[in-house]
């Protein structure tokens, strides 16, 4: 899924050399918001139970290869990118390109790791340990906490294309610089929010807290796919989505429990957060900005 994800971004940006690659990568994402969030919660509040106890295990299967007939009827047909087909044109296609990429580019690759630190490490806080936090040790409402993030993720099915819109305007880079350092700070206001326990400022806090992360997911594919020249582009992005899983989605929630365990406070788990936002502004303020460029020429030519 991971390299679906990011091979999508990488066409959502080459298809358009120029404006408006920032909106256009980014709904994507906002796909991502309306479907993926709101269906695993939505299945967790109608059912309560596992789905092996319901016997759902096999229709959820059979759902599963459904869709991943549909999403590969989609793929098939939709055309190449016009600088993909460019790169056909002129036989500029790698042989090996995760090899050439290394060789050619290897800071672009470690700065979109490193940049994606601000993005996904508070993501998997907000929507997966503030299960465990909210419900487990504030002893709030299973279906509150549910509500929340299900009223965020469609939140985020507009504030992810706005923000790509946005970074259109303004560029991509001080659009993420801007979603960086708020999440930054936001990390703060939001434990102080949650810690009150009060029911209103819990749903708040939730239903807020993923629009610093949009207002980094919005220009990030582009920002990060326009990074690479055109014949690494795809190989080049994928290695640094998936080093960021690595380094930040995947321990974020492990960490924050640790963080928990041993301070007992969520300010400690801001301070991480905090921490992670200092990591992408330093790598953003390096990554180069192709915002209203012409990114379908090679950048070593």
């Amino acid at each position: 899924m991971g390299w679906l994800g990011a091979a999508g971004d990488g066409m959502g940006a080459s298809s358009w050399p120029a404006r408006p690659g920032g909106v256009v990568a980014a709904i994507r994402g906002s796909g991502r918001a309306l479907s993926l969030e709101p269906c695993d919660i939505g299945v967790q509040r109608l059912v309560g139970r596992s789905v092996r106890d319901l016997g759902l295990a096999d229709s959820i299967r059979t759902l599963s290869i459904i869709l991943v007939g549909v999403g590969l009827w989609i793929r098939l047909g939709i055309l190449e990118t016009p600088v993909f087909r460019q790169l056909l044109s002129n036989d500029r296609i790698e042989k090996a390109p995760i090899l050439e990429v290394f060789k050619k580019q290897p800071k672009e690759i470690i700065l979109s790791a490193l940049l994606r630190m601000a993005e996904q490490a508070p993501f998997y806080i907000f929507t997966a340990f503030i299960f465990a936090y909210a419900v487990g040790t504030l002893h709030m409402s299973r279906n509150l906490i549910l509500s929340a993030v299900l009223v965020a993720a469609c939140v985020s099915f507009v504030s992810i294309p706005l923000s790509g819109h946005i970074s259109d305007r303004i560029g991509r880079k001080k659009m993420y610089l801007i979603g960086a350092a708020t999440v930054g700070w936001f990390g703060f206001l939001f434990f102080a929010m949650v810690d009150t326990a009060v029911p209103w400022a819990v749903f708040i806090a939730i239903v807020l807290s993923l629009i610093p992360h949009d207002m980094q997911y919005g220009p990030q594919a582009a920002l990060i796919a326009e990074a690479f020249t055109p014949r690494l582009r795809y190989s080049g992005s994928s290695l640094g989505y998936q080093l960021a899983s690595i380094i930040a989605g995947g321990p974020a929630p492990l960490i924050a429990t640790a963080l928990f365990a041993r301070f007992q406070t969520g300010y400690a788990i801001s301070v991480y957060i905090a921490f992670c936002a200092a990591v992408s502004l330093a790598s953003a303020a390096f990554m180069p900005d192709y915002t209203g460029k012409d990114i379908s020429m090679e950048y070593d030519d």
